[in-house]
């Protein structure tokens, strides 16, 4: 009897940076029997060749078919994908999010969803009016300590949440490592708040299974840049790392001659855009925070308080949830990384987690949780098998985000930056409508 033969689904990237090489290597190896991955795009030739060497060298696989980005109308023409996955600079996200959903395309996107209000605003008419789906890859919904928290939330072991604390650190190879390219500039990124604190913001809308609705921030440059870098004696006279000699001596410096993709997806590709990969990060040019802290009202009354910091000795964070029938708390130091380039530990750190009930008038409790291979414990290849996989199964945690997901999430983020600048709390309601 002859098996049924399946359709694979078509898919596109568009932006090869050092993330998309995550959704490539899952769909040319792991799920090529439903799974076709198409062409690449980006704005750089030689990006795109470096990835195509890379896939052949990993996967043993003909070099796929190649677009500069001002082609991109024509790779949906020829292509005909089902999906185009969005890997570029945050500003361009939702340039390929509309065009991808009017071209007839379902999108998933990296975080974050887009950078300022008026992108968003746009993202959400697009897709009211397409009717196309959009998913966001907030791969951290997926980690095993957070699914754990959203099981523990759901089964009222806490009762309802009253307030939540919220402590993220970044430390100072990680940390540094947003003030050395394309995210220093605000423009590019929406700062911390949206580029980073999107996965954080969001975890806390998707435990809470609500929306936020009044943020009040506070926010400042207070350890990189070059002011800060000759007060405290951190500044060197360099303008970026590789083959510099004054950056010879500096810790936070990057060469891109360190990292196992750094120099063929940047150096060797700087001749075509002129971005550079590593810059001071005490340098001029730097507009967005590394001191942050938030108070956050939700729709379901819950309140929290945020920080950030961005220059921390050890990765990690602290959470707590305060509710009717007792505490929750989760400690996790993380490993750092590179973007790209090879990753690290903390000096004198090692990797941790810890999950604590503290019922009222009981005795407080551990809770395990089983950590699974890759990123985030287990957490990417959980998330890849939710994209790409043939079968899907109903997930009673809910972690499949959508736009709606993606726009409360950076909500937040462009509320506190609205915050910082003027020094008043921001309403969400008046910054989008989703009617």
């Amino acid at each position: 009897m002859n098996k049924k033969r399946t359709t694979k689904k078509r898919y596109v990237i568009v932006g090869t940076g050092g993330r998309a090489f995550m959704f490539a290597d899952a769909l040319l190896n792991t799920y090529k029997r439903n799974c076709k991955l198409s062409a690449i795009c980006d704005l750089n030739s030689k990006r795109l060749e470096f990835h195509n060497n890379s896939y052949q060298e990993k996967w043993g696989v003909k070099p796929l078919k190649t677009y500069l980005a001002k082609d991109f109308d024509r790779m949906i023409e020829k292509e005909k994908p089902d999906f185009v996955i969005v890997t570029t600079m945050d500003r361009t996200h939702h340039d390929y999010i509309i065009r991808s959903m009017e071209l007839g395309c379902d999108v998933i996107t990296e975080k974050p969803l887009t950078i300022d209000t008026e992108k968003c605003q746009a993202i959400i008419d697009a897709a009211k009016k397409t009717g196309r789906n959009v998913r966001v890859t907030f791969n951290y919904r997926y980690s095993p300590s957070r699914s754990k928290v959203k099981e523990l939330l759901m089964a009222d072991t806490i009762g309802e949440v009253k307030s939540v604390h919220f402590e993220w650190l970044l430390d100072t190879k990680h940390g540094a490592d947003y003030f050395r390219r394309w995210h220093r500039d605000k423009r590019n990124s929406g700062g911390l708040m949206v580029h980073k604190s999107t996965h954080h913001f969001d975890l806390v809308n998707w435990w809470l299974g609500s929306e936020p609705v009044n943020v009040f921030g506070l926010g400042s440059l207070g350890f990189y840049g070059r002011a800060n870098g000759e007060q405290h004696g951190n500044y060197r006279p360099y303008y970026r790392a590789t083959d510099s000699d004054a950056a010879k001596d500096d810790p936070f410096a990057q060469s891109l001659r360190d990292g196992e993709n750094l120099e063929g997806l940047y150096l060797e590709a700087e001749q075509e855009d002129g971005y550079l990969r590593d810059q001071n990060v005490f340098g001029d040019g730097i507009s967005i925070e590394d001191t942050m802290n938030l108070a956050v009202r939700y729709r379901n009354g819950a309140q929290m308080s945020y920080s950030l910091t961005a220059y921390s000795p050890w990765e990690g964070y602290r959470i707590a949830f305060n509710g009717t029938k007792g505490r929750l708390e989760l400690d996790e130091m993380e490993k750092s990384y590179i973007s790209a380039g090879n990753g690290h530990i903390s000096d004198g750190c090692t990797f941790s987690t810890r999950l604590t009930v503290f019922p009222h008038w009981e005795k407080p409790y551990h809770v395990d949780f089983a950590v699974g291979e890759g990123g985030h414990g287990g957490g990417d290849l959980l998330l890849l098998a939710d994209l790409f996989a043939s079968k899907s199964t109903k997930d009673p945690l809910g972690r499949a985000a959508g736009f709606r997901d993606g726009a409360t999430s950076i909500l937040t983020g462009i509320a506190a930056n609205q915050s910082f600048a003027t020094g008043l709390p921001v309403k969400i309601a008046d910054l989008v409508s989703f009617d």
